[in-house]
């Protein structure tokens, strides 16, 4: 048996998770279309930005634009950010 390259690992991790936080974030758009609801938009939208966007500024932005780590690791803060705001706000009731 054959060790995993650590990198390897870490992208199959976090693709499953952006994957995972994909569909869950569609089933709670979809159920905030069928009951009109603007708390489970947000919930969709909280998720999206926790799960996928930090996947997609890591290994899809963030190699194209050829940035810093320190700009990396700020970008997805900044979503991490986003999107627990976004959850709370869809907690609360709106």
């Amino acid at each position: 048996m054959t060790a995993a390259d650590a990198g390897t690992v870490l992208f199959a991790t976090a693709a499953a998770t952006a994957l995972a936080g994909s569909l869950v974030s569609v089933v709670a758009y979809r159920g905030s279309r069928r009951n009109d609801s603007a708390a489970m938009r947000y919930l969709a939208v909280g998720i999206a930005f926790v799960t996928v966007a930090p996947f997609l500024v890591s290994y899809g932005v963030a190699p194209l634009v050829d940035v810093a780590d320190a700009a990396v690791l700020l970008a997805v803060l900044c979503a991490n950010i986003v999107g627990l705001v976004a959850l709370v706000y869809s907690l609360d009731g709106t």
